[in-house]
């Protein structure tokens, strides 16, 4: 990165060469008797090595249905940011109970959910354990837990006190879901182990987070042995969904993306830029969860949140240090660029079958922006399934489609063939 002095990069980039599981056994706690004031705490100093085990603290997950019986823990562990600096995230592991019959060690999916909002209360993990209702997706892990499927959710960066969540930033998710895989095995108490597959999954903001993950791992995590992703509702490109988003009765999403992308780049241009209505609407953003979040922003324009009217376009063209602008910083998130196979020259590899997926009747984000995510797969040569025959509008394609992602990961885990429908 260009804001990252040469130092710095040396030393992320030897830090993430060290051997990681080794290093991170050392330092995992005893016990989980982490309190809940210590998971969520602010960071202080980071150190240890990406998917170190922190801090742990079993819980119940009152929001999963079903009385599947498991274990569960929520936990702190260390990742990496968009920068390359260590950074920590909070998330959940859920392992059932009953013994794993089938071949190999007991396999993975490492979830990312949609939507929450950026308010502290709505960490996933928080919602799990029934601290805060806000959420929708207690019923697709109850599908992979009920398949005998451990779970890694990861509440995603900016949970911790004093923090708010980096929005849709792309290496801060892939990052972060590949590292609470690496912390899991870690758990005192917990059984996975480090040979056990991998399977990843998440829809809309979390569908962009799983494939970050699956672009980022044979290069940050070859450890984690990923077998699969499953991605639905993709928001690839972010400036194509803005557009749609400015003035419409999802305008909050946008409001949410603004403010996470100023957490993760604060040295661009951003709170100097704000009218009153803006510091407010920042306020409101840190503060909501998903529903407070779209009800507050209804229709809302970024043009009414600046002191000179700015228009997206006109944002876009801001400088921050080094001349960099608003518009290099939000293509960075872009996906499908430069991805290739195992064997390619691409910068980010994938060695699995991918599956993604959208509603016919999505209306949030736009189909062009879904369909050309997966088109640069295709064109990639990655193996990747396409569904989008779905009787459902975007929220409802997350439960409509959750039977097909645990089958599609289901069939990764043991190994059957999947042909390209490209």
């Amino acid at each position: 990165m260009r804001f990252r002095a040469c130092a710095i990069a040396a030393a992320a980039t030897a830090a993430l060469m060290t051997p990681l599981a080794a290093s991170a056994a050392s330092a995992a706690p005893t016990g989980c008797t982490a309190s809940e004031a210590d998971i969520y705490a602010a960071p202080g100093e980071v150190t240890g090595n990406p998917g170190e085990l922190l801090a742990c603290r079993e819980v119940k997950l009152s929001n999963i249905p079903g009385d599947v019986p498991m274990k569960a823990w929520k936990v702190r562990y260390v990742s990496t940011d968009t920068k390359g600096a260590k950074n920590i995230v909070t998330g959940t592991v859920a392992i059932p109970t009953a013994a794993w019959t089938k071949s190999g060690s007991r396999p993975t999916v490492a979830f990312n959910p949609g939507t929450l909002g950026s308010g502290p209360q709505c960490a996933f993990s928080k919602q799990l354990a029934g601290q805060y209702v806000d959420m929708y997706e207690g019923g697709n892990l109850q599908l992979f837990l009920k398949a005998g499927y451990a779970v890694t959710a990861t509440d995603g960066v900016g949970y911790l006190d004093g923090q708010v969540h980096t929005y849709v930033i792309g290496a801060n998710a892939g990052h972060a879901l590949l590292d609470i895989v690496r912390a899991a095995r870690l758990l005192p108490g917990g059984s996975l182990k480090p040979d056990g597959k991998v399977g990843i999954s998440g829809y809309s903001e979390g569908g962009a987070a799983s494939l970050w993950a699956a672009q980022l791992a044979s290069s940050y995590a070859p450890d984690v042995n990923v077998v699969g992703a499953a991605a639905g509702g993709v928001p690839g490109d972010l400036k194509l969904v803005a557009k749609q988003l400015n003035g419409s009765a999802f305008a909050g999403f946008l409001a949410d993306a603004l403010v996470g992308l100023n957490a993760a780049y604060p040295e661009m241009p951003f709170n100097e830029l704000m009218n009153d209505a803006g510091k407010r609407a920042v306020a409101d953003v840190r503060k909501n969860c998903l529903y407070g979040t779209l009800a507050v922003f209804l229709g809302a324009r970024v043009e009414n949140y600046t002191k000179d009217k700015l228009t997206l376009d006109q944002i876009y063209k801001l400088t921050g240090p080094g001349g960099v602008t608003w518009s290099d910083v939000v293509d960075r998130q872009k996906l499908g660029v430069d991805v290739g196979t195992a064997d390619s020259a691409a910068k980010y590899k994938i060695g699995f079958p991918v599956f993604q997926y959208r509603g016919w009747l999505e209306e949030i984000i736009p189909h062009e922006t879904e369909d050309a995510t997966r088109a640069a797969y295709c064109k990639a040569g990655i193996n990747t399934t396409w569904k989008n025959t779905y009787p459902t509008e975007h929220l409802s394609t997350d439960w409509g489609a959750a039977g097909d992602v645990t089958n599609f990961l289901g069939d990764r885990f043991e190994d059957k063939p999947v042909k390209s429908n490209c």
